[in-house]
């Protein structure tokens, strides 16, 4: 382990020099000395803390506990450290404040290279076969990071409400709370693998790296942080339920009825959504004077939407063109109806009677498994 250890250190050392580096580019661009030092500073600090997480880890950097120790740390959690590395980089942005129209877009950017990066990761370790334990701890550890960063940015910008910080502060007070059963010698029961958990955590990740860009308008950014984050709350509290022991996931009766709750998105629920987010555009589109490009893509994604062929691709699509032209629909009152079903759409896809969903299955799977 010493060797993974020197490996580290070097990596740790080079992010260093590249915060020198950064600072000094900044100064030179003209961003004031006192912003510079502050965003120095903060970068370095949370760097100094992802190399911590990462060197207490280290016993991790195996496929399994009985399994020997990797002579290296792979590609694979190299590219997971730069993930939390460019996490670093964009929480320094948060003392500096934007004096110049440029200035924005660095933290956007950061963050949205270390939000594809959580896909790349993953899908080299599984394709190279050195899946760790280290790994799959460091990258729920970065996500959680990352969502606290990028949505306190997002607040200062204005491009979301503060009351999504609510999702940075879910996952802590989980964990803090899983702490405090253990501490006081509570039982705490297992969660079952959950597809839909991994999907909604990813898309908080995709929204607030889009939402952060400065061309997506502000007046449909903020709405649609309460669509993205109203699913994820709704998950913590019933897997809080579940490891606290108040729901049995293996009784019977509640088998039952989340089978049939599942069954009841898939069949109708998903369905109607389509429906609704159609009726809604037709009606915001009614009194609306759009240009004849943005009545062409509304369309084309109104069409995949209603058909189910692709429907999460239409349901991203219609939320980058509402995002980058809100005017068209956005004084409608059935703009937040529109928002939240396409919003809706996109976490859950489009149920029974989709044509085709193969933009389902590339959200549900892992990257890189057989």
């Amino acid at each position: 382990m010493d060797g993974t250890r020197r490996e580290l250190h070097r990596s740790v050392l080079l992010g260093s020099v590249g915060i020198m580096l950064g600072a000094l580019l900044l100064a030179m661009a003209g961003v004031p000395t006192a912003g510079v030092l502050r965003w120095a500073a903060l970068s370095a600090s949370v760097w100094g803390l992802v190399w911590w997480q990462t060197n207490i880890r280290l016993p991790l950097n195996r496929a399994t506990n009985d399994a020997p120790l990797y002579p290296t740390l792979g590609t694979a959690n190299r590219l997971t450290l730069l993930r939390g590395y460019l996490i670093a980089l964009s929480a320094g942005f948060l003392l500096l404040p934007y004096t110049t129209p440029w200035l924005p877009w660095l933290p956007a950017f950061l963050y949205s290279v270390a939000a594809i990066l959580d896909r790349v990761d993953g899908f080299i370790a599984r394709r190279s076969g050195q899946s760790s334990l280290l790994g799959a701890s460091l990258d729920t550890l970065f996500d959680a990071l990352g969502l606290l960063i990028a949505p306190l940015l997002a607040v200062a910008a204005g491009k979301t409400h503060w009351s999504y910080l609510s999702v940075s502060l879910a996952y802590y007070v989980f964990h803090l709370g899983l702490r405090w059963r253990e501490r006081h010698d509570l039982p705490v029961y297992p969660l079952r693998p959950n597809t839909l958990r991994r999907t909604l955590a990813g898309f908080q990740m995709g929204y607030v790296a889009v939402v952060l860009w400065p061309p997506f308008a502000s007046q449909v950014s903020v709405p649609a942080g309460a669509g993205f984050m109203l699913p994820l709350l709704l998950g913590f509290v019933v897997d809080w339920a579940v490891v606290s022991g108040r729901l049995n996931m293996e009784h019977a009766a509640v088998a039952k009825a989340f089978a049939g709750l599942q069954r009841f998105s898939h069949h109708t629920g998903q369905p109607l959504l389509r429906l609704l987010c159609i009726g809604c555009l037709l009606y915001a589109l009614g009194d609306a004077s759009a240009s004849i490009s943005f009545l062409g893509l509304a369309g084309t994604s109104a069409l995949s939407i209603l058909t189910g062929f692709a429907p999460r691709i239409g349901a991203l699509t219609l939320l980058v063109l509402l995002a980058l032209q809100p005017a068209a629909v956005s004084d409608s009152l059935a703009f937040i109806p529109l928002l939240f079903s396409t919003i809706w759409l996109l976490l859950l896809g489009g149920g029974r009677g989709s044509l085709w969903q193969g933009d389902g299955d590339w959200v549900e799977r892992h990257d890189g498994a057989p």
